[in-house]
């Protein structure tokens, strides 16, 4: 009986993988950037800087600072996004948010939009993405607002 009940566990949690991935918008890397967005349509900036500032979801003060005089305690491990949008392209900094790696594989930052082939995640995180293909679309629209 347990045997069948873990047979039927391990089912469930692999039908969930499966159906996650397949709800992964199709990404094509061209050169150093992802030309195209996940979702067809361009992010909502205030959104993506909501996402940036908070703590809990995007994470990203954690390790950059930026232009937010109100948030305490930004990183420095990792570049300032004052003037992304100045610096990168927005295929660029789109392909850097769903998967740093593709463009260094020594990078610390975490792929937000990569389920398979990962290692050290975290269990809130296993089979899921950290940002759906919106989240990464607002980001991206912030992050291009930033031109200084």
């Amino acid at each position: 009986m347990l045997r069948a009940v873990s047979c039927l566990c391990a089912a469930v949690l692999a039908c969930t993988v499966v159906s996650v991935q397949a709800r992964l918008a199709a990404v094509t890397v061209v050169g150093d950037a992802i030309p195209v967005s996940l979702t067809g349509a361009k992010g909502e900036p205030a959104r993506g800087r909501a996402i940036v500032t908070n703590r809990q979801l995007g994470l990203c003060l954690l390790c950059h600072s930026g232009p937010f005089p109100e948030e305490r305690l930004q990183g420095d491990l990792a570049p300032d996004l004052k003037g992304a949008g100045a610096r990168w392209s927005e295929g660029q900094l789109r392909l850097m948010i769903v998967d740093s790696h593709r463009l260094n594989a020594a990078t610390i930052m975490p792929a937000y939009y990569r389920i398979d082939g990962l290692t050290r995640v975290a269990p809130a995180f296993r089979g899921r993405p950290v940002l759906s293909a919106e989240q990464i679309e607002d980001v991206v629209a912030f992050l291009m607002t930033l031109r200084d």
